[in-house]
């Protein structure tokens, strides 16, 4: 395949995928429209997938594999990043298959298995294929199950089945351990990519290099200096047609469990021996499994449900309002904990993470705010609310880094301000960065394993979030918070008990 779209110097996406085959459940789903089938053809038109590349589909319709490509098509000409060419479409359309069928029916999974040897035979995906489960997580033992039976899951000598899990891993540690053996039964572990988006995004890969690759900062980033740590995801839009899945879910486990706290582990790990899976992992889960909860989880945690209130000039309803939600529905839709994690590091300077829906903005950020100066003329004449240096890392939707720092403000009396200096993408770099998928897939295909946290991950930050969950749930409804604000009043009050404030992005 030509690749127009490759600037030689470009080294983010330099890897090129061997001949391979994607199978996707699930191509119905908005994640399959919206992010999957776009990344596919964006790794496609930059040159990254092999002209022995095949796409196939499974899903409960009636479409034979024109209809599909259709859908395919639709799909990458409204969400893709790059523009569209005849010429990579043509490609890729070339190796598009379908397959009808439903999760319990295993002569579906016998066509689908004759749609891959076919496709190894006549388009040269050489045995490697990639399955993508984008399906609810109930589903997934049943459709590995019928992965194993119908000899899906089983490569020949020289080539590779992977298979890919969308979060959420489980609700708690007893389920998430009990589809771990369900997939370990069936794929070995090096062959299991758990999917974390957010790993895949430019600004949380670019936290390794701001912290391990300039001496200015991994100086300063411990306790000695630094007051405390704030990591927020903050949506402005409600749970829209997702109330099926999100009533009972709730934002800790949706978001926290895996999202937040893999934030958390990558601002607080040691510097890895290598960037290499296993030694990035190590560190990683070394931070899992020192962090601490407060012994008072009433006083250290916060959750609410949003209320009736104003989003973007329009009106809008509660939680409670939302079509599919129990009137007496105690899940939350915002959710805060204080983490601590005492070694030589971080002992005294707490993590506080956060997650909302219906926030003032949609936005997430790493958050380390400095002590103040120990000066007292400066603390004197600043006033309380000035002097707070802060590095905010932007992982969306502006992605970036901010340092806010005080100045003197110009004139003959010494008054200081606090000021900021802005590093953004988009004004740095010529090109855009890659979609979070596009990286996560390609490494999914080049069986490159940094970016996926594996068991032992997901089972420890489930350890620190069950004892949490099973708090909430005798505390009866969460706390009310008006749409459009910032959280609850406990979430503040939370905070203000250790003398600190939130950040109001």
């Amino acid at each position: 395949m030509t690749n127009p779209l490759r600037d030689p110097r470009d080294r983010r996406l330099s890897r090129i995928a061997g001949s391979c085959g994607l199978v996707m459940f699930g191509v119905t789903g908005d994640l399959a429209r919206k992010k999957l089938m776009p990344a596919v053809y964006d790794l496609a038109n930059r040159g990254l997938l092999p002209p022995a590349f095949a796409l196939t589909g499974f899903a409960r319709r009636d479409w034979d594999d024109a209809r599909f490509a259709e859908v395919v098509r639709e799909s990458v000409e409204r969400h893709a990043r790059t523009e569209f060419r005849e010429e990579t479409w043509r490609q890729l359309a070339s190796g598009i298959r379908f397959v009808p069928g439903t999760f319990d029916d295993a002569e579906a999974f016998t066509r689908l298995r004759s749609t891959v040897e076919e496709l190894d035979a006549s388009r040269g995906t050489g045995g490697n294929h990639a399955f993508y489960l984008s399906i609810p997580p109930s589903a997934f033992p049943q459709v590995i199950t019928q992965l194993r039976e119908s000899g899906l899951s089983d490569p020949h000598e020289g080539t590779w089945r992977r298979v890919v899990i969308e979060k959420p891993f489980g609700h708690d540690l007893e389920s998430a351990e009990a589809l771990d053996r369900v997939v370990s039964s069936v794929f070995p572990p090096d062959s299991v990519f758990r999917i974390d988006h957010y790993l895949g995004k430019e600004t949380v890969q670019n936290l390794l290099a701001l912290r391990f690759a300039n001496q200015l900062f991994e100086p300063v980033w411990n306790s000695t200096y630094v007051d405390h740590v704030q990591i927020t995801m903050a949506e402005d839009i409600g749970i829209g047609s997702r109330a099926g899945y999100f009533d009972g879910i709730g934002t800790a486990r949706d978001v926290i469990q895996n999202h937040l706290l893999q934030l958390f582990a990558l601002t607080a790990m040691e510097e890895p021996a290598s960037f290499e899976a296993d030694d990035l992992r190590m560190e990683k889960e070394k931070v899992l499994r020192s962090a601490r909860l407060p012994a008072d989880l009433g006083l250290a945690t916060a959750r609410g449900q949003y209320a009736a209130g104003w989003r973007g000039g329009e009106r809008v309803g509660g939680f409670l309002d939302e079509d599919g939600i129990a009137e007496d529905s105690e899940t939350e839709t915002y959710a805060a904990i204080r983490l601590d994690i005492p070694n030589r590091r971080w002992a005294g300077a707490p993590f506080y993470l956060r997650a909302g829906k219906r926030l003032g903005r949609r936005v997430t950020e790493i958050a380390l705010v400095f002590k103040k100066a120990p000066s007292p003329y400066f603390q004197e004449i600043a006033g309380s609310d000035v002097g707070t240096n802060a590095l905010v890392i932007r992982v969306q939707p502006d992605e970036g880094v901010t340092l806010r720092f005080g100045s003197k403000v110009p004139g003959t009396q010494m008054e200081v301000r606090d000021v900021t200096m802005d590093f953004a993408y988009g004004n740095a770099f010529t090109e855009s960065s890659p979609e979070a998928y596009e990286r996560l897939i390609l490494d999914v295909l080049l069986g490159d394993p940094p970016l996926f946290p594996r068991q032992e991950e997901v089972a420890l930050s489930w350890k620190l979030l069950d004892p949490i969950l099973e708090f909430w749930a005798g505390q009866g409804r969460p706390e009310a918070y008006r749409s459009g604000t910032w959280g609850p009043p406990g979430a503040d009050e939370m905070l203000a008990r250790d003398g600190r404030v939130w950040r109001r992005p």
